[in-house]
């Protein structure tokens, strides 16, 4: 009888004392977070109560498993299973509680800060260190799970021992991945490029969507994802259109005849800018960049507040444009030339070529006769 109640005992009250505790925890902090509204530090401890009650039950049952008595002779692989758990849930706790801290930190300074610039500067840097965190995390929970085994702790001596050659032969092995982790840090730090960024690589327009250790996506325009190692925004030239601010000017190239009224269509520029809510009310000009023999071409100068817009304003004023010249004043689109050439002095009036001079070689004089 012994045998069955001490079991039951001795886990079930490990699992009902793992309950009351995390509903205690919890419902306190649940009650810290109504109080404390303007942090939200509280609420997100709360995502960390199943780890945290993972880490309960497992060091209850780690720590009363010999007075259990169950399966006595697999006791040290039971003892050995229960500890990696202990380990991995530990980690999975710190981890939960290190993001709660970090998305804490980066709420209040969201809150605080109107620059959007400094916002997504911020939520880079943020990003990167909790991946940074995880993995420090994880490396040491693998670590301790298994030094847990007696084999390695025979070879940990002979594994320090060799750390500086193993580390030089993994540099070389590995210096690609490498040079992509020390990239990313410095595109974290370094305010190269950050989450939401608008830029151009490889000729493709997009917006920054994800920033890794070693990898960073562009989502463009349309809907695709381009992933490429960060240690191409440390390598080469590209364009960032948010940085230093997201307001842009853009332009509107038209050809059209010389006789377009150019006043006229500078009025219209204006008015089909006061109703398009993208433009940004800072700017616009419209001017005579070019002439050709048959057209004339005109750049319409145009201002708004983030590329989104700009491009909006852009396909706008040149569809407008085209509209009000097709309907208004159709002289001014480009044509083709077809009335007669205007014939050199002395031509015949019919534009005929002299008889005398049809199929006719005209040599120079020789100079070389004799007298």
């Amino acid at each position: 009888m012994e045998n069955v109640l001490r079991p039951l005992i001795v886990v079930g009250g490990s699992v009902v004392l793992t309950l009351v505790i995390g509903w205690a925890v919890d419902r306190t902090m649940r009650r810290i977070d109504d109080r404390h509204s303007e942090t939200p530090l509280w609420g997100l401890l709360r995502r960390a109560r199943i780890p945290f009650q993972v880490v309960l039950l497992t060091a209850f049952l780690r720590g009363s498993y010999d007075q259990a008595r169950i399966f006595p002779s697999h006791s040290s692989a039971i003892g050995r299973a229960l500890t990696l758990v202990l380990i991995g849930s530990a980690a999975w706790l710190v981890v939960r509680i290190a993001a709660a801290i970090v998305e804490t930190s980066y709420a209040r300074y969201a809150s605080t800060h109107r620059d959007p610039a400094r916002v997504r500067r911020v939520r880079t840097q943020v990003s990167l260190i909790m991946r940074v965190v995880t993995a420090i995390v994880g490396v040491v929970a693998i670590a301790a799970m298994l030094f847990t085994f007696p084999a390695m702790r025979a070879a940990g001596a002979s594994l320090l021992a060799s750390a500086g050659i193993l580390g030089i032969v993994a540099g070389v092995a590995a210096q690609s991945t490498l040079g992509n982790l020390f990239a990313g840090m410095q595109i974290a730090f370094g305010d190269m490029v950050r989450l939401g960024d608008v830029v151009v690589v490889d000729g493709e327009w997009g917006t920054v969507d994800e920033i890794t250790l070693t990898f960073l996506t562009v989502r463009t325009w349309d809907e695709r994802r381009i992933t490429m190692p960060v240690s191409y925004f440390t390598s080469k030239p590209f364009e960032n259109w948010s940085r230093g601010g997201v307001q842009m000017t853009g332009t509107v190239f038209l050809h059209v005849d010389h006789s377009t009224p150019l006043e006229a269509m500078r009025e219209r520029l204006r008015d089909i800018l006061r109703e398009c809510p993208a433009w940004d009310g800072r700017h616009y000009d419209l001017t005579v960049t070019d002439s050709t023999p048959t057209t004339m071409e005109l750049r319409a100068l145009v201002t708004a507040k983030d590329p989104d817009d700009l491009w909006t304003v852009r396909v706008t004023v040149r569809e407008h444009l085209l509209r009000w010249l097709t309907e208004h004043h159709p002289y001014g689109l480009p044509r083709v030339n077809t009335a007669d050439a205007i014939l050199p002095p002395g031509s015949p009036p019919d534009g005929s070529i002299p008889r005398t001079n049809r199929g006719r070689i005209h040599a120079p004089p020789r100079t070389d006769r004799a007298p």
